[in-house]
């Protein structure tokens, strides 16, 4: 049933409705007071300061033509709006317009826009604006916000940025303008891939070289010199800033006939593969071509090397020789090529050296040179077949007590600031103090490694040595540790151990010392693992329920592992450890031999450099030569 007392109420206020709707105005208490004409492209008759903006993407011959016409062009273009005021031609010349960068014009532009001098930028296209969508709408729509709006006119799309029913058609077209960029880049990223692999790599021309009829590489008599200079002085030994300082002061040229050279030139000279006759391509490639940053190629394009491509200036054993010299100056390394040497008898029989300030040594090369020793002849059996765990035979003698079934208990169950150990960590290594202060003044150390035991090796350097580090520093003749850098070789340890690069490790030692030699060898086999907690973390959520992990012992902010053969022993049997670690007084003097420089081993692809004879004449010559044209010139 309808309620009458709502439908009336409902009517009343139709009525009302009417009522406002057909109110007569009374004319003499009314006026309309029109809105300010917006200003249109096609107002000719509001002046108006108009400015010009052109680009040309590329500096070639008809670019250059396109630049110069759309100048002429807009020019006569504003003359013939008898309102209109040329404020200025903005014009960038050689810059994309994928990004705002290097195009000074353009955004001087803008800023002209900001302080109010202009009213409304012609251009000939959405292209010629932008081809960065994003740039394009963001620009035009800070334009139009500006306490001034400034309207934007693109020619060829009839487009008036100012205008309402612009943003849609703006917006397809600036789309259309990068895709148009992104085409043409894959376009030209495909050309370039078809002549390399077609057999036509870019070599532009570089110190030393220059082009024959052809476009080849030739060499340039009067720059070859000053190339093959640049690599005989690195390899004699000479810094990348003693060589800029001497062919500063012989007045050589540099590629762009600049007669000052620094360290980068030279290093850009020594690192480019040209010079040994061969051609690497693409080393570097622009992943992003909105802008344009180039990034080095480390297998993210494929690659090709032509190998005698054109006549070397310096041998290719030399510019290999200059580039492991190159990869390791950060090392500290000045010698040449330095060797893998693997001990060959005594107590580091098997012990591969590490040089401290070399990373061109893998993994698999200290495999291969512990490898190389024949085994002992004690563990060949008597046809001559070599047992890999030879037997442990114990003979107790009336009234000795035998000791099997006992352990040695390990050193790490008790105090582990009073005993000798290493910490590895960060590419860095640090001994505790009570393996420093044994070593005391016999402080300078070299490092070994056998990677088929497991073991590493700490041995006093002999004087002179070239791989002797510090391991602690005095202060008020008390001997405290130092941290060691092993920036150069630490990856090749941790991947030699089996380790986590993200885990700290701590391993305790055993010292043996005779006299002023002393050696400490480390079991990595029983390394104590420090891991981060976020770690665990880690490793519960892809791995196991988070109750199921629950760290035993803590050490400082890092959980502390330890192996898992530990759980079920106190340490090695007695008698198994006085096998891995035979005391000093049973070894005879060939047993000892700890600084026993060992044999060589050769690594990779043997090279042959040019000889120190040769370097030394070379480099007397030219330096000579420089000398005589001086006095001539006197």
């Amino acid at each position: 049933m309808i309620d009458q007392s709502k439908k009336q109420k409902l009517e009343e206020q139709k009525a009302r409705v009417h009522r406002r709707v057909y109110a007569e105005v009374d004319p003499n208490n009314y006026e309309f007071i029109p809105a300010k004409k917006q200003i249109d492209y096609y107002d000719n008759d509001v002046p108006q300061r108009v400015a010009v903006y052109a680009r040309v993407s590329t500096d070639n011959i008809q670019q250059t033509s396109s630049y110069e016409l759309q100048k002429k062009y807009y020019e006569e273009f504003v003359v013939h709006h008898p309102n209109w005021t040329l404020v200025k031609i903005y014009a960038d010349e050689g810059i994309s317009g994928t990004s705002l960068a290097h195009r000074d014009e353009f955004n001087l532009m803008i800023s002209d826009c900001r302080a109010g001098k202009i009213d409304m930028i012609i251009t000939k296209s959405v292209s010629r604006f932008a081809r960065n969508v994003v740039d394009c709408i963001s620009m035009v729509r800070t334009l139009a916000e500006l306490t001034h709006p400034v309207g934007v006119f693109f020619e060829s799309e009839c487009i008036f940025s100012l205008k309402d029913d612009s943003q849609m058609a703006l917006s397809f077209q600036a789309t259309m303008a990068q895709e148009e960029s992104h085409i043409r880049s894959r376009s030209m990223e495909t050309s370039l891939r078809m002549r390399l692999d077609g057999g036509l790599p870019l070599t532009p021309k570089l110190l030393g070289y220059s082009h024959d009829a052809d476009g080849k590489l030739v060499i340039n008599p009067d720059e070859q010199s000053t190339v093959k200079l640049i690599f005989f002085m690195y390899l004699y030994g000479y810094s990348t800033t003693e060589i800029a300082e001497a062919l500063t002061e012989l007045g050589r040229k540099t590629y762009l006939g600049n007669v000052t050279w620094t360290s980068n030139s030279i290093v850009q000279v020594l690192r480019n593969e040209r010079h040994c006759g061969e051609v690497l391509t693409r080393k570097t490639f622009t992943p992003n071509y909105l802008n344009h940053k180039s990034r080095k190629n480390k297998g993210d394009r494929p690659q090709s090397v032509y190998r005698n491509h054109h006549e070397a200036i310096v041998s290719r054993d030399d510019y290999i020789a200059v580039q492991h010299l190159l990869n390791n100056a950060k090392y500290g390394n000045k010698s040449i090529l330095p060797e893998l040497r693997v001990i060959d008898s005594g107590l580091l029989r098997g012990y591969v050296t590490i040089n401290p300030r070399w990373a061109g040594f893998k993994a698999s090369d200290y495999f291969q040179a512990a490898a190389s020793l024949k085994p002992s002849a004690e563990v060949e059996d008597a046809e001559g077949y070599i047992e890999e765990d030879p037997e442990i035979h114990v003979a107790v003698e009336a009234g000795d007590f035998d000791m099997r079934g006992f352990e040695i208990t390990r050193s790490e169950f008790f105090d582990s600031h009073r005993r000798p150990y290493v910490v590895f960590q960060d590419k860095q290594i640090k001994f505790s103090t009570d393996c420093v202060r044994k070593l005391d003044k016999n402080n300078m150390v070299e490092f070994l490694v056998n990677p088929r035991e497991m073991k590493f090796a700490v041995r006093t350097a002999a004087k002179g040595s070239r791989h002797a580090v510090a391991c602690s520093r005095v202060s008020n003749g008390i001997y405290y540790p130092k941290t060691i850098s092993c920036a150069a070789y630490m990856d090749t340890l941790y991947q030699i151990f089996g380790w986590n690069s993200d885990f700290k490790y701590r391993i305790s030692g055993t010292l043996f010392q005779k006299g002023n030699e002393a050696v400490y060898l480390f079991n990595m086999s029983n390394a104590e693992a420090f891991i981060k907690p976020y770690l665990m973390a880690r490793a519960a959520e892809s791995d196991a329920p988070k109750d199921e992990i629950k760290p035993l012992s803590v050490s400082g902010t890092r959980v502390r592992a330890v192996p898992q053969e530990w759980m079920s022993s106190f340490g090695n049997q007695y008698y198994l450890h006085q096998h891995i670690f035979p005391p000093v007084e049973s070894q005879s003097e060939n047993d000892w031999k700890i600084r026993l420089e060992g044999q060589l081993f050769e690594t990779g692809e043997k090279i042959h450099v040019t000889g120190f004879d040769e370097l030394k004449r070379f480099i007397n010559q030219e330096l000579s030569r420089g000398e005589l044209e001086e006095k001539a010139n006197e």
